[in-house]
């Protein structure tokens, strides 16, 4: 099953956490339905990569991971997830690869600091 996570568009914030469910669900949850189409111009989706962190927590597109396993060599460093040409990935590598040697720290919606700081 393919799950989302959504964030209400609100002017040039976004906010309001919509928690994961199917875009059927989020369609048909209001009293009254959106297209696609008008849904994506009011929300910022982001899937469920279908992996978890070294925590056991889901880890979505738009998260902001720590890698936490000196393994990888990128001990303490911080990423964004990213979805591009059907993979999901960190700056470095694909996110499969990596997953249990991460922990979701944040998001992009309500953590941009974290991002700021690896800049």
């Amino acid at each position: 099953m393919i799950k989302f996570r959504a964030w209400i568009k609100t002017g040039i914030v976004t906010c309001n956490y919509v928690k994961p469910m199917t875009i059927q669900q989020m369609i048909h949850s209001k009293k009254s339905t959106f297209s696609l189409e008008q849904l994506n111009d009011l929300v910022d989706f982001e899937q469920f990569t279908g992996l978890k962190d070294a925590n056991g927590k889901e880890i979505y597109e738009g998260d902001i991971v720590e890698v936490t396993s000196q393994y990888w060599g990128m001990l303490g460093n911080i990423y964004e997830v990213k979805f591009e040409q059907g993979a999901f990935y960190v700056k470095y590598g694909l996110l499969s690869e990596i997953s249990p040697s991460i922990s979701v720290i944040g998001n992009v919606h309500t953590n941009p600091e974290l991002l700021e700081e690896d800049k």
